[in-house]
């Protein structure tokens, strides 16, 4: 900066800053005023930890609102499972002793089944609610 765009400012300094910035001037072959405006405007500037606040507060936001979102996911899930539950019990009575066997054999065969396509529904990469031109919430 040109030193006629400049304005002169006195001020007094304790005897301990005093000392310390003409060290600090000549470790760093400076003039002490270049080291005190650097000062001056760096604490004037936003702050470096400012700054570092804002975008932790920022990612923050960001993670409230996944997390909201999987909250919101995991509850639809779980009262869907919930809802199925209830619905098969109540509409599927007991078999009898001699169905057993043959019930369990199938029911293998049938999971196998389930979680083949659910593999293949994971590998695919597009869920039920996608297919189904829905996104949670």
């Amino acid at each position: 900066m040109k030193s006629g765009n400049r304005i002169k400012h006195t001020f007094r300094l304790p005897p301990d800053i005093s000392r310390q910035l003409a060290e600090f001037a000549i470790r760093k072959r400076a003039t002490q005023a270049s080291i005190v405006e650097a000062a001056i405007a760096s604490f004037l500037s936003p702050d470096g930890s400012e700054r570092m606040e804002a975008a932790v507060t920022r990612r923050l936001d960001r993670l409230t609102k996944q997390n909201e979102r999987l909250e919101f996911q995991i509850e639809v899930t779980n009262e869907a499972l919930a809802l199925f539950v209830r619905f098969w019990l109540t509409a599927n009575p007991p078999l009898p002793e001699s169905a057993m066997a043959a019930a369990q054999a199938q029911g293998r065969e049938r999971y196998e089944g389930f979680v083949e396509a659910l593999a293949r529904k994971l590998e695919n990469g597009k869920g039920v609610f996608e297919e189904m031109g829905r996104k949670g919430r």
